[in-house]
């Protein structure tokens, strides 16, 4: 266990696989859905923050963080299993209404659920994410093209660990990771047979309709507008070559009355670069809400 990161997960049983979460605090659920290539560990200041005054709860994707890892005959890595692997959770959980904060393949995965299950949404914050098509400007960017050529991306991803490595350096722009937050960033993915979940989100980036989760995808963002009416905060990395702001502007097209918080100098890991800001600022978030008598 990373000391950077003293909480002990529990698991929830998946067909034989064990899907790991944190399940901090008590009170009102804030529900954190991480991406690719991180796991529970990134949402590590909001669970400091929060914990003393609600339930925080940090599921780590099958085959990240402290989840099994099962091999690609045991498990489909899909985005809808991913999504059906968090509806699982919640029911199992048996909570009310929660906060969702989703990043990068949070989005989708989060929204999935939450738009199969609005009423069981209180509020949204989302950091850098999407849950839409839209054309990336400048093409699709090089890590995510050369991970998907077969056998090149098995030895980049799973050999080389170069998609996590490459993360940890260029997805934040304030200054480097601290080698300590580095290390438990690589610690759930020493192998290649460990890594395969990683390799398999970026297969799964549906960037054609022959992709088996375009329609997926797709139908999730036919159903956003299910979700307008929920409070809405969006904390925005604007050095992300990956989320950059033409996907900031389609979350503004599509949500117009959320608050929105432009990090000019942040990037992708917007929580490794201001999450001393943002923790306190979800807080404030959801106070101000609930004495509105939001649930």
């Amino acid at each position: 266990m990373t000391h950077e990161f003293p909480y002990v997960s529990k698991t929830l049983d998946r067909d034989g696989i064990a899907m790991a979460y944190v399940d901090e605090g008590s009170g009102s659920p804030v529900l954190m859905v991480h991406g690719n290539p991180t796991w529970s560990f990134y949402f590590r200041r909001v669970i400091a923050e929060l914990k003393d005054g609600y339930r925080c709860i940090a599921p780590d994707h099958i085959g990240c963080g402290r989840s099994d890892k099962p091999d690609a005959k045991s498990y489909p890595f899909t985005l809808t299993r991913r999504i059906d692997d968090l509806e699982a959770l919640v029911d199992h959980l048996e909570i009310p209404p929660v906060t969702l904060i989703v990043h990068d393949w949070g989005g989708p995965i989060g929204l999935g659920w939450a738009t199969r299950h609005p009423e069981r949404v209180a509020r949204i914050v989302l950091l850098n994410t999407a849950a839409f098509f839209l054309t990336h400007p400048r093409g699709t960017p090089l890590p995510i093209v050369l991970a998907r050529v077969p056998g090149v991306g098995d030895l980049l991803v799973r050999g080389a660990n170069a998609f996590l490595r490459g993360a940890i350096r260029y997805c934040t722009t304030r200054g480097p990771l601290p080698p300590a937050v580095a290390e438990s960033y690589l610690e759930p993915f020493p192998t290649w047979n460990s890594r395969l979940a990683i390799l398999r989100f970026v297969q799964d980036i549906p960037l054609d309709p022959k992709h088996p989760s375009f329609a997926v995808l797709d139908e999730i963002a036919d159903r956003l507008p299910r979700l307008r009416r929920k409070p809405i905060r969006i904390a925005w990395g604007m050095k992300d070559f990956v989320f950059d702001s033409t996907f900031l502007e389609e979350w503004e097209r599509r949500f117009p009355e959320a608050l929105v918080h432009r990090f000019d100098d942040c990037g992708h890991f917007i929580l490794e670069d201001a999450g001393d800001e943002i923790a306190p600022a979800i807080r404030d978030f959801i106070v101000a809400e609930e004495a509105t008598g939001s649930p």
